[in-house]
């Protein structure tokens, strides 16, 4: 084993605390400003929009607005991106024992990098937030190749940067669907981030499950 490659999202950052008190700050202060709908309701609706359009989708609060109202008052509008920011910044961190166990796989000579589905800036800004910029060598995002995970075009382009065989490789990703069925079309070893899972499919294994990311440094 030369390298491991990561998921970002619910992998190595707790995403989804984040969004969903982000989310829940957001709808607060959109009711607070003038919309009016139940809190519960609002919320409920919001996150029916993240499945339909995704979870990074950029205009999700004007979707939401018009869903909810049949337009976007920009009053509104203003005051909930602003609590979504706000909550953001202070809620963005990485699962327990990330920074240990990048350190640990460095002092082992590992190459590291990312492969994720979220737009380049914002992956980036994610790692500097959190003070992980450094462990890694690249960052292959959606832009890199125009296609998300499951398709094998972001593996191969981290294997392009890697310069390194699929049996060299392990992948480390939250999602069996995307992640996990990704990496295995190419022969990549995968391990589950099960403490981050969202998403179960008892139809794909991974080679490793990990209830924690310090298990990792059993595997390499």
């Amino acid at each position: 084993m030369k390298a491991v490659l990561f998921d970002l999202d619910n992998t190595l950052i707790d995403f989804m605390r984040m969004k969903k008190i982000s989310c829940e700050a957001a709808i607060s202060a959109m009711v607070d400003g003038g919309l009016e709908l139940d809190k519960d309701e609002a919320y409920k609706l919001l996150f029916d929009l993240y499945g339909v359009h995704g979870i990074e989708h950029q205009q999700i609060f004007q979707k939401f607005l018009e869903k909810a109202t049949g337009k976007v008052d920009y009053r509104v509008l203003s005051k909930g991106i602003t609590a979504y920011r706000r909550m953001q910044a202070g809620y963005l961190e990485p699962y327990p024992r990330v920074r240990s166990t990048l350190i640990e796989l460095k002092k082992k000579g590992l190459a590291l990098g990312i492969v994720s589905d979220a737009p380049r800036m914002r992956a980036w800004l994610r790692l500097a937030e959190m003070g992980l910029t450094d462990f890694f060598d690249f960052v292959v995002t959606l832009e890199d190749t125009g296609h998300e995970k499951p398709s094998v075009l972001p593996f191969k382009a981290a294997m392009k940067q890697l310069n390194l065989t699929a049996e060299e490789i392990l992948f480390v990703g939250d999602n069996p669907e995307r992640d996990i069925k990704g990496a295995q079309k190419l022969g990549i070893k995968t391990a589950l981030a099960k403490y981050g899972q969202l998403f179960p499919d008892k139809n794909i294994k991974a080679d490793f499950e990990l209830k924690n990311i310090s298990e990792l440094l059993k595997i390499v």
